[in-house]
C-alpha cells in the first residue's frame, strides 16, 4: 500500500522520522489489526467470553479496559450479541483517548465531536448510569447514527445535541468535569484502515484542519470546571494539528496544564521541537511538557495512527467538593416545565406530568409551543393526547416494581423522555435527544421505544422472553418475522396476576434486543423497528 501514498505525505514524515521513516513506511505493508470493546453498561469481559463464540479466540489490547483484538474472520456485526449492544466494533486505537480521560461515576462529561458514538458508549460504560453524558456533533446527518449507537449500548443518562461548539459554550460554561475533542483532522493516521481517507487528506489541507481544531479547543476549554480533565486527540501525524495546537492553548490560557501521561504499551511521547512557532512563545517549563502528550505510532504498536493530551483546569477538583445533578435554578418561563420521576413505575404513575408540549422542527430544534393534539377527523375538535399519563400507565402496567426510571420527565408532544437531573435548560439549541427516549404516546396507547427495551433489565419488564443466541427464532426475531412460542417460555415478572398478553421484552442469552407483543394465542407480534433489523 505505501506505493499509493501522497508524496507530500512521505517526504513530510521522512523530514519528521529521520532513521525511524523505513520502519514507519514498513507498517503499511502489515495487515491491520480489528477490535472491539465489550460494553460494560451490560455485562463484564469474562462474562462476555464464557458466552460468546469468540470468547476463546481473542486478545486484550493492553491500554483499553474490555477491549479486545480478534481475527478478521470473526465478523462480530453478524452476531445476536452484536444487536443485543454486548460490545462495540472499534479501531483500537481509538479506545486510548477515553482511558486518558478517567471518567467515573458521576461526572458530566462532554463528547464534543461525538459522531458515530465510538467514544461516547465507551464514556458511558464508565458513568456506569450514574452522572450526565452530552453528546453532541455539528454535522446533522451523523448524528442519526451517534443517537442509534448509544441507544443500542442501553444508555440511560445520555443527550445527544447538533450544535456547533460555539453554540455550547454559553449553556455549559464551567460546566463539565471532563470533556472529549476528538477533533475533526487530517486523517494521516487512518491511511491503513481507511484508503479513501488517502483522498480525503488531498481535499481538506492540514491549514484548515487545524483551523477548525483552534476554535473546536477555545470552546471546549471555556466549558470546563476548574479541576476538571480535557482530552484532546486526534488521528493525524501531522504536527499542526496536535503539539502546535496544545502550544496555542498553553499560551492563551495560563490555568490549564498538560498532565503527562505514561509512556508505555509502546506509547512515544510527543515532540516539544514540533510545535513550530506555537511553541516559542512558552515558557521553559509548558514547552517541555509538550513531552507528556502521547503518540501512538504504527511501527510500535498493534494499532492505528493516534495523538493525545491530557490537559486539566487549575483550580478545585468538582468530584471531591460538589454535589452533582443538582437540578439548577430554572428561569421563570421554563418553571413548571420539568418534574423529577424517581423510584419505580408506581411512583412514577403518582408523580404524572399533566403537562404536555407540541414538538416541533425549526431546523432541527425542539420547541414547547403548548397543548399536543391529533386531529380525530374533519370538523372534529383535536383531542388533547396526555403523554405523561399515558407513559405512567405504560411503565405501571408493563415493567415491574424493580423498574427504575429515575430522571427528570421531558414530554415534547407525543414522545417522553428521561433526562439526566440538573441538565441546564436547553432551548435554543438543536436536540436530538432530550434523555433517554422510553416512547411515543398514541390515541389509545403508548408506544415503547427500542430505546428503552435496550436500556431495561430483564428483570425490569414484566414480561421477558429469552433466546440462545444459537436459537434459529432469535435470528427470525431480528429479521423481522412473527413468532410462535409456548406461553410457559414467557417468564413474568411481579404481581402473578398480570396477563400474559402485552409487551414482552425479546431477549437473546439474557440480553435485550427489542420488543415483541404477546397476543394470548401463541403469536409474537415482532416490534422491532425496521431500522434495527437484521439485513
Amino acid at each position: 500500500m505505501s506505493g499509493y501514498l501522497p508524496i507530500a505525505f512521505t517526504t513530510k514524515m521522512k523530514s519528521l522520522l529521520g532513521e525511524e521513516f523505513d520502519r514507519f513506511m514498513s507498517s503499511y505493508e502489515d495487515p491491520r489489526v480489528y477490535g472491539i470493546r465489550i460494553n460494560r453498561l451490560k455485562l463484564g469481559a469474562e462474562e462476555w467470553k464464557s458466552i460468546s463464540p469468540m470468547g476463546g479466540a481473542v486478545r486484550p489490547i493492553p491500554w483499553a479496559s474490555g477491549g479486545f483484538y480478534y481475527e478478521e474472520g470473526a465478523r462480530p456485526g453478524k452476531h445476536p450479541h452484536y444487536h443485543a449492544g454486548l460490545y462495540y466494533i472499534q479501531e483500537p486505537s481509538a479506545m486510548a483517548p477515553v482511558e486518558l480521560l478517567d471518567v467515573r461515576p458521576g461526572h458530566r462529561v462532554l463528547d464534543l465531536c461525538a459522531a458515530p458514538g465510538g467514544k461516547s458508549t465507551q464514556i458511558a460504560a464508565k458513568l456506569q448510569g450514574s452522572g450526565v453524558l452530552v453528546s453532541n456533533d455539528n454535522a446533522r446527518e451523523r448524528t442519526k447514527a451517534l443517537a442509534k449507537n448509544i441507544e443500542l449500548a442501553g444508555v440511560r443518562n445520555a443527550v445527544v445535541l447538533n450544535e456547533e461548539p460555539s453554540a455550547l459554550a454559553p449553556v455549559f460554561r464551567e460546566w463539565f468535569d471532563r470533556i472529549l475533542v476528538d477533533a475533526p483532522c487530517s486523517g494521516e493516521g487512518m491511511f491503513r484502515k481507511d484508503e479513501s481517507m488517502i483522498a480525503e487528506w488531498e481535499k481538506h489541507s492540514i491549514e484548515r484542519c487545524s483551523a477548525m481544531q483552534r476554535h473546536i479547543l477555545r470552546d471546549a476549554a471555556a466549558m470546563l470546571a476548574p479541576g476538571g480533565v480535557l482530552v484532546y486527540s486526534t488521528c493525524t501525524f501531522s504536527p499542526e494539528e496536535n503539539e502546535a495546537q496544545i502550544a496555542e492553548l498553553l499560551a492563551e490560557y495560563p490555568d490549564f496544564e498538560v498532565r503527562p501521561v505514561r509512556h508505555q504499551y509502546g506509547w512515544k511521547p510527543g515532540h516539544p521541537e514540533w510545535a513550530g512557532e506555537a511553541g516559542e512563545g512558552l515558557a521553559a517549563e509548558q514547552s517541555a511538557s509538550l513531552a507528556g502528550t502521547v503518540r501512538l505510532w504504527p511501527h510500535h504498536i498493534e494499532g492505528e495512527g493516534h495523538y493525545a493530551a491530557v490537559l486539566t483546569r487549575k483550580g478545585a477538583t468538582p468530584a471531591e467538593e460538589r454535589q452533582y445533578l443538582e437540578p439548577p435554578v430554572l428561569a421563570e418561563k421554563d418553571a413548571g416545565k420539568r418534574k423529577k420521576v424517581k423510584g419505580n413505575a408506581g411512583a412514577a404513575l403518582r408523580a404524572a406530568e399533566k403537562k404536555g408540549g407540541r414538538e416541533t422542527k425549526d431546523s432541527g430544534k425542539l420547541q414547547r409551543t403548548g397543548s399536543p393534539a391529533r386531529q380525530s377527523g374533519k370538523g372534529r375538535q383535536p383531542e388533547v393526547v396526555d403523554a405523561a399519563a399515558a407513559w405512567h400507565a405504560f411503565a405501571e402496567q408493563e415493567l415491574s416494581g424493580g423498574f427504575a426510571g429515575t430522571g427528570s420527565m421531558l414530554s415534547f408532544g407525543s414522545r417522553i423522555y428521561l433526562q439526566p437531573e440538573g441538565m441546564p435548560p436547553l432551548d435554543g439549541l438543536h436536540v436530538v435527544r432530550a434523555g433517554w427516549y422510553v416512547g411515543e404516546a398514541g390515541r389509545n396507547r403508548f408506544e415503547p421505544s427500542q430505546a428503552l427495551a435496550m436500556g431495561l433489565r430483564p428483570s425490569e419488564a414484566v414480561r421477558s422472553l429469552n433466546f440462545a443466541s444459537d436459537d434459529p427464532d432469535i435470528i427470525r426475531y431480528l429479521k423481522g418475522e412473527t413468532l410462535f412460542v409456548e406461553a410457559h417460555n414467557i417468564k413474568m415478572e411481579g404481581n402473578p396476576a398480570q396477563p400474559l398478553k402485552g409487551y414482552v421484552l425479546v431477549c437473546t442469552d439474557g440480553y435485550p434486543v427489542g420488543w415483541g407483543k404477546y397476543t394470548g394465542d401463541g403469536m409474537l407480534k415482532n416490534e422491532l423497528p425496521v431500522g434495527w433489523r437484521w439485513m
